[in-house]
């Protein structure tokens, strides 16, 4: 394993100054940071988790303390005076499993800023008046306007998203905290929100109406998350030695898009890397996915009663997209701000509102999540099923893929289908083979969108196309609907075989009872 010129790998690092002085690898986001900083003053801005907001945070804490030294040779570094602030540094970690222990927290937090400050609040008890008092006391002991950062605003409220009263109790106490800044307007320099969700202005914002929300802003859209140019820059250079293909990195862990350029997810770049050198391979696992808690996400989408194939293909206004309330959750915009969809494009609908299509981001979401949606809608994962199928689609081998699919049905517990509603209706059939053919094909599409129509399921599997159309307790035949509106009219300037399957469901029989193909190029 050659990784000669490659410095340390901050992985769990997220102080700022300890990564500067201790030689660890910071690509450097001064820039956009240099640009937050001298042209507004409230912000805030939602990214999924391990995506480097507590390292910005961190970064931000020590520009505004002065500590110019730590950025010698960053962008920002000849650029910005370093004048010195009194910084009110907030960051939710641990556990607020109650309102009680959500402000006995708070209080902790506020302890410490003022042991940091050197400021002594005479109100102990409230926290929201001890709140006021730091940042005046801070204020006019430095005689500087106060810098507030708030890391992982959310976390009280995400932490307990099943045990909806405590959620709505951490969300009025996060509410009462937050809404001091506002009025402490004159004191403050500058305030800096972060977290994983957005929350709705009404919800938890209603008393700091002043954020300007960052999150989708395209020229803060690289601040966080690698970019390919800084991929190559950082590690070019070792995965060329070591025969990695930067199209394969590229595949598994880019494709996050904040209206910027397309960033990878840090916290896997840097985990392949770490592995790759101390295992002496590269190896491509869902390093961010399996830190995470799928089981919150299926929660919310069994609740929701959410259409699974409509994860790829999924279309949502802008205002629905960014924000979310605890009694008003929508599963299309925590999969958005959790880091499990992203936006595909931006549309200009009839109305010229703006709309966004949204995505899975890379192969790494897309079959790690499609795995916790077979689990969830059959109780296991047929491994052997995934491998046919796969297998069955590279070939095209069709005829073998009823007798695969009839033995996948036939395998499921019979309580799956008396307890689950959907069972006697074509969308849990259809999400069944969806999330199957999700989690090993190149590309699949749900609800595939044409001027006639909407096709079930449309999967790329190497040179080939197979247009799916799932029909439960019905004579209609579904290849003839597949025909007749020329589904697979839009893929036939792309050069690739192209497979009409259609199949039809009897929910008596829990089983395929009719299963069409036809080849038509």
């Amino acid at each position: 394993m050659d990784n000669s010129g490659l410095k340390k790998l901050p992985i769990g690092v997220q102080d700022f100054r300890e990564i500067r002085q201790e030689n660890y690898l910071y690509v450097d986001k001064t820039e956009p940071i240099y640009k937050l900083i001298t042209e507004g003053k409230y912000y805030f801005l939602s990214r999924p988790r391990r995506f480097g907001k507590s390292l910005l945070v961190s970064t931000l804490k020590y520009l505004f303390q002065g500590e110019k030294d730590l950025f010698k040779g960053l962008y920002v570094y000849d650029k910005y005076d370093f004048p010195r602030h009194p910084v009110i540094h907030i960051s939710f970690r641990g556990d607020m499993r109650s309102p009680e222990q959500l402000i006995e927290r708070i209080l902790h937090i506020l302890r410490d800023n003022q042991d940091d400050l050197g400021v002594e609040c005479r109100e102990t008890n409230s926290y929201s008046d001890c709140f006021e008092e730091l940042i005046k006391g801070a204020y006019e002991k430095y005689n500087q306007k106060v810098v507030i950062l708030i890391d992982e605003y959310d976390k009280p409220i995400i932490d307990n998203i099943g045990q909806i009263e405590v959620a709505m109790a951490n969300r009025n106490i996060l509410r009462g905290l937050y809404s001091i800044i506002k009025d402490m307007d004159p004191y403050i320099k500058f305030a800096f929100l972060t977290g994983v969700t957005k929350f709705s202005k009404a919800g938890i914002f209603s008393g700091l109406n002043n954020l300007k929300d960052i999150t989708l802003y395209p020229e803060f859209g690289n601040m966080l998350g690698i970019t390919q140019a800084e991929l190559e820059k950082h590690f070019g250079e070792l995965f060329m030695k070591n025969g990695v293909s930067l199209d394969e990195v590229r595949e598994w862990y880019n494709g996050y898009n904040f209206l910027g350029d397309l960033v990878y997810n840090p916290f896997d770049v840097l985990l392949f890397v770490d592995y790759g050198i101390n295992n002496g391979e590269f190896k491509f696992k869902s390093y961010w996915f399996s830190t995470g808690t799928p089981k919150f996400l299926i929660d919310i989408i069994d609740k929701g009663n959410f259409y699974i194939p409509e994860l790829s293909n999924l279309v949502m206004e802008e205002g629905l997209l960014d924000s979310f309330d605890v009694d008003n959750m929508r599963p299309e915009a925590i999969l958005f701000q959790t880091g499990y969809l992203t936006i595909d494009r931006k549309i200009i609908n009839e109305e010229e509102e703006i709309e966004f299509l949204l995505r899975l981001p890379n192969k790494e979401v897309s079959r790690s999540l499609s795995k916790s949606l077979i689990e969830y809608l059959t109780q296991k994962i047929n491994r052997q099923a995934r491998t046919n199928i796969h297998r069955i689609l590279k070939q095209g081998n069709i005829d073998d893929l009823r007798r695969e699919l009839e033995s996948l049905f036939a395998s499921l517990p019979y309580y799956i289908h008396i307890k689950n509603e959907m069972a006697r209706q074509e969308g849990y059939y259809t999400s069944v083979i969806f999330a199957y053919l999700q989690s090993i094909a190149d590309r699949v599409i749900g609800e595939d969108v044409t001027s006639k129509g909407r096709a079930d399921i449309v999967v790329m599997v190497r040179d080939r196309i197979y247009i799916f159309e799932i029909k439960v307790d019905t004579e209609e035949s579904p290849i003839k609907q597949i025909k007749e509106r020329q589904y697979y009219k839009k893929y036939e300037n792309q050069n690739k075989a192209i497979y009409l399957v259609g199949i039809k469901i009897d929910s008596k029989e829990r089983n395929i009872v009719g299963f069409e193909w036809e080849k038509i190029n």
